[in-house]
C-alpha cells in the first residue's frame, strides 16, 4: 500500500484552531493498527467481516474512523444551543480531520473495504453542549489509546511512523475537547489519561471495540484474525 503524505505546511500557528487545522493537514497514511481483533458483538441484520492480515487491520481502523466522522458530521449538522463561533470552528476542523482519515482508508482499501457502517447516536443529546462534548471526549480519548495500544504490534517501520503522526493529531483533538469542557485546568492531561510517568493510556483493540460497541449497529466480525485479550 502506498503511504501518501497529505501534509500542508503552516509557518505561523496563531491560534488553537490554526494548530488543529495544521495537524489535520499532517495526516499522512494509515496503516494504523496491528494485532488481532475480537468481534464487535453487536446484533444486527447487517454484517461485515474485517478480513485478514493488513486488510483486516486497515478495516479495523476504517471502522473506527467511520464512527468518529459520522459523529462530528452530526454535531455540525445539528449544532447544540448557543454554540460559539470558536467552538463551531474547532468542531468543524475536527470533523474535517476525521473525514480525511475515513476517506484515506477507504481509498487505500479499495474493494477490500468493509461497507459503510450504520451507527447509533440515540444516547447522545445533540442539543446539549455537555452531552456532545462528553461524547467527543470519549471518542478522542478512545482513539488515542487505540493507537497507543496497537503501536507495539506493528511490524513495518513505515506503518509505525504513520501511526505516530496520526495519533498526535488525535491527541490534539482530545486535549482541545477536554479544554472546552474544563477550561483553564489541567484536564487536558488529567490522571485518567496520563500516568505518573507522563505516559498516555494504551488500550488493546478488544477494549477499544467494547467501548465503541454501543454506538455501532452493524455487526462487524473478525473471523480471520483470531482472538485478542483486552
Amino acid at each position: 500500500m502506498r503511504i501518501c503524505d497529505l501534509e500542508s505546511e503552516h509557518q505561523q500557528a496563531r491560534s488553537r484552531r490554526t494548530v488543529l487545522k495544521w495537524a489535520g493537514g499532517a495526516i499522512a497514511a494509515a496503516a494504523l493498527f496491528g494485532g488481532t481483533l475480537p468481534n464487535f458483538g453487536i446484533s444486527s441484520a447487517l454484517a461485515a467481516d474485517l478480513g485478514s492480515g493488513d486488510i483486516g487491520i486497515l478495516n479495523y481502523a476504517y471502522a473506527l474512523e467511520q464512527l468518529e466522522a459520522a459523529f462530528y458530521t452530526k454535531v455540525i449538522d445539528s449544532p447544540y444551543g448557543k454554540m460559539s463561533k470558536s467552538e463551531r470552528e474547532i468542531l468543524t476542523d475536527i470533523r474535517d480531520h476525521e473525514v480525511e482519515h475515513r476517506e484515506f482508508l477507504k481509498g487505500a482499501l479499495g474493494d477490500k473495504a468493509i461497507p459503510g457502517l450504520e451507527v447509533d447516536f440515540s444516547k447522545v443529546n445533540f442539543k446539549s453542549r455537555k452531552s456532545v462534548l462528553t461524547t467527543a471526549k470519549t471518542f478522542e480519548d478512545l482513539g488515542v489509546s487505540a493507537y497507543n495500544g496497537a503501536g507495539r504490534l506493528l511490524k513495518k517501520g513505515d506503518y509505525l511512523l504513520a501511526a505516530g503522526r496520526i495519533v498526535s493529531v488525535e491527541a490534539r483533538h482530545a486535549a482541545t475537547i477536554r479544554d472546552l469542557l474544563q477550561p483553564g485546568t489541567v484536564a487536558f492531561a488529567g490522571p485518567d489519561v496520563v500516568d505518573k510517568n507522563g505516559l498516555d493510556v494504551a488500550r488493546a483493540p478488544a477494549a477499544v471495540l467494547k467501548a465503541a460497541d454501543p454506538f455501532i449497529v452493524t455487526k462487524v466480525t473478525a473471523k480471520s484474525l483470531g482472538g485478542m485479550k483486552s
